[in-house]
């Protein structure tokens, strides 16, 4: 017969050990940047209002917030392909020429608990912009279907990182 220590020594065991088998989604990371040869006030007046990533992004058809650069403001992205995201402001500061938002789910990207921040600095008289991001995938489970997997997810934000500053660049560069 087996102690009361032994036997909680025997369950502390089998608990640590199921744990180290155990698996489920890491957090993923992407981190885009481009330089624009732009001052810094001049990228940030394209990117500095919450509702206007229309503007500049290609896939956005419409991005209107409820309550602008307020913190707490939500963002609903209209894509011109069809589908969306509901984003909301957690962080501005126009100081810094930044801010963090946190969509609501994934919604059009395989993604869940998304926060990114977008942010513009100088670099001797040109401007960098930096878009990062972090998630998780879509699938919370063990194999995950492929559209719903870390490639994808991570695929899909590089994606929409890629194509909308390499399109703020162009706009901002051709003024």
């Amino acid at each position: 017969m087996l102690s009361r220590r032994h036997a909680a020594l025997a369950v502390l065991t089998l608990v640590s050990t199921g744990a180290a088998f155990a698996h489920g989604p890491t957090r993923q990371k992407v981190v885009e940047k481009i330089t624009i040869d732009a001052p810094v006030e001049t990228v940030w007046a394209q990117l500095k209002d919450f509702d206007a990533l229309a503007k500049w992004h290609p896939a956005v058809e419409a991005s209107p917030a409820d309550q602008g650069n307020t913190e707490g403001s939500v963002r609903t992205v209209k894509l011109k392909g069809g589908g969306g995201l509901v984003e909301t402001l957690e962080k501005y500061n126009a100081q810094a020429k930044s801010y963090t938002y946190r969509a609501k789910d994934g919604g059009a990207l395989p993604v869940t608990n998304y926060l990114s921040t977008l942010s513009v600095s100088d670099d001797g008289g040109k401007s960098t912009v930096e878009w990062r991001g972090a998630f998780y995938r879509a699938y919370p489970n063990n194999n995950p279907p492929p559209d719903q997997n870390d490639e994808a997810a991570v695929k899909a934000v590089t994606g929409v990182y890629q194509s909308g500053l390499a399109n703020l660049k162009k706009l901002v560069e051709k003024k």
